[in-house]
């Protein structure tokens, strides 16, 4: 008898034992799932291969958090989710490994946050782990825009614009509870969440929408160019990436100003292995990955392989890339096509400008006042990212010169005694200049032979270093 006490003793001991082992939050979730009585063991091995697994350490490296998601499947748009959860959470990734090619796909972000810290908020690291699920596409949907009304804005900029788009807003008692606008190449893009301004309900009233409709187009075509103005009517989880559709459709890309910045994308087919291969070279910002990989998923193309490696304020991004049949880039057209795209998607959040930010109490037509203040002052602008938290409201304007040149620090200064100093702060922001090789036809980027070798070398350096990087082989 005792010595089957003793024996007892010693499993509960062990079974204890094991029980304080931690656990990563992949194996807490399929832990905790209810297996339904008709499933065998190889249909829940199959469930548990699918289910992604999320690990965040802070150990592997000394200067950034390892973030790696790795799973037996990936459904097109997964590593988009992915890289959107980064951005949302504004942190700054300076290497990346991603693989998809076969039946299991494993990325792997070094990231920082926004001050170049490691990530040590459990909070912030709990909602990583819970947002990276993929099994769980409702953790990544932007909430932000529920019980409001979305109005969709594109067409030909011009000084003074967003100042009376507000104002026919503000005339038709919408309030402006969010927004934000990119400009590109004498183009505009706006996403506007608005209420009706005595009763804060969403704009229901079919009548009212198509009024607003035709006088915000009959703003945006005041010169006949092509414009479209409407009230959204699909669900978009994500105003970033809805933006860059917006700007993609207006073919933005198509467009050329004087402000336009020399191609820093090359791309070459590696046809025998059956990619394409797309190489970014330019100066490191945010949400920079977030943009190319947004762009290349909505041109419906794979991201089979890639690597981000961030030296300094310098960052090189290669994509090994297939249509999503399996075919490569077929064409020269569509060749030059992705270049253009990708440009502009690089461009379209890079620009020299003053960043002005204003914390204020909320009140109806502040934002028609604050840009027509902007217009009087000869300021334009060329970016915004409007929001109300509560009863203030916490906006953020990128200006520069009336033709796109540095704002004038006196007309800022003017701005900010107008609308109080004390609510408007000024902080300067150098956007990035891209990088560019000198111009010679020995060492140019897009010599076909030289690309050819370039994507071979490249191909067998991506190999080593991540299967480096994920501990398959010694250094």
């Amino acid at each position: 008898m005792e010595k089957q006490r003793a024996e007892e003793e010693c499993d509960k001991k062990r079974k204890d034992s094991e029980s304080d082992e931690p656990e990563d939050s992949a194996s807490k979730r399929i832990r905790a799932m209810e297996w339904p009585a008709y499933l065998d063991e190889y249909q829940k091995l199959v469930i548990r291969m699918n289910t992604p697994r999320v690990v965040i350490d802070n150990a592997v490296c000394a200067t950034a958090t390892l973030v790696k998601v790795d799973s037996a499947s990936r459904e097109h748009g997964v590593l988009l989710e992915a890289v959107q959860v980064l951005n949302d959470l504004d942190l700054t990734v300076r290497k990346a490994y991603m693989s998809s090619d076969g039946r299991w796909f494993m990325d792997v972000f070094h990231v920082t946050d926004q001050f170049g810290h490691k990530l040590n908020d459990e909070s912030v690291i709990s909602y990583l782990e819970q947002s990276l699920d993929a099994g769980n596409p409702e953790t990544n949907r932007d909430r932000g825009c529920v019980g409001l009304t979305a109005l969709e804005l594109t067409g030909p900029d011009r000084p003074g614009l967003l100042s009376e788009v507000f104002a026919v807003l503000a005339e038709l008692e919408c309030d402006v509870a969010g927004a934000t606008v990119w400009t590109h190449r004498g183009r505009i893009a706006c996403l506007i969440f608005v209420k009706d301004e005595l009763t804060g309900a969403p704009i229901a009233d079919v009548h009212r929408a198509r009024r607003i409709e035709s006088r915000l187009r009959q703003v945006l075509n005041a010169d006949g160019a092509s414009c479209s103005a409407a009230v959204a009517t699909a669900f978009f989880s994500h105003v970033d990436r809805r933006l860059h559709q917006l700007m993609l459709a207006d073919l933005d890309y198509d467009h050329t100003s004087p402000a336009s910045t020399p191609s820093a994308v090359w791309v070459q087919n590696w046809a025998e292995r059956g990619y394409s291969i797309v190489n970014v070279q330019c100066r490191d910002r945010p949400k920079l990955l977030f943009d190319m990989v947004c762009t290349l998923t909505d041109m419906d193309f794979v991201v089979c392989h890639g690597t981000v490696d961030t030296a300094g304020d310098q960052t090189q991004q290669e994509f090994y890339i297939k249509h999503k049949d399996g075919s490569t880039i077929r064409s020269e057209a569509e060749k030059q096509r992705v270049i253009q795209c990708l440009q502009a998607a690089i461009e379209r959040r890079a620009s020299e400008s003053t960043r002005l930010e204003l914390c204020i109490k909320d009140r109806p037509r502040l934002l028609s006042e604050v840009t027509r203040t902007f217009r009087e002052n000869g300021l334009l602008v060329i970016r915004a990212e409007v929001s109300t938290k509560g009863d203030m409201a916490a906006d953020v304007f990128y200006v520069t010169g009336a033709a796109g040149q540095p704002a004038d620090q006196r007309a800022i200064e003017a701005v900010r005694e107008r609308i109080g100093s004390e609510w408007l702060r000024v902080k300067e922001e150098q956007f990035p200049r891209f990088r560019h090789e000198e111009s010679s036809s020995s060492s140019k980027r897009g010599d076909d032979a030289m690309g050819a070798g370039v994507g071979l070398f490249n191909l067998g350096s991506f190999v080593m270093r991540n299967l480096h990087n994920l501990g398959l082989i010694k250094s």
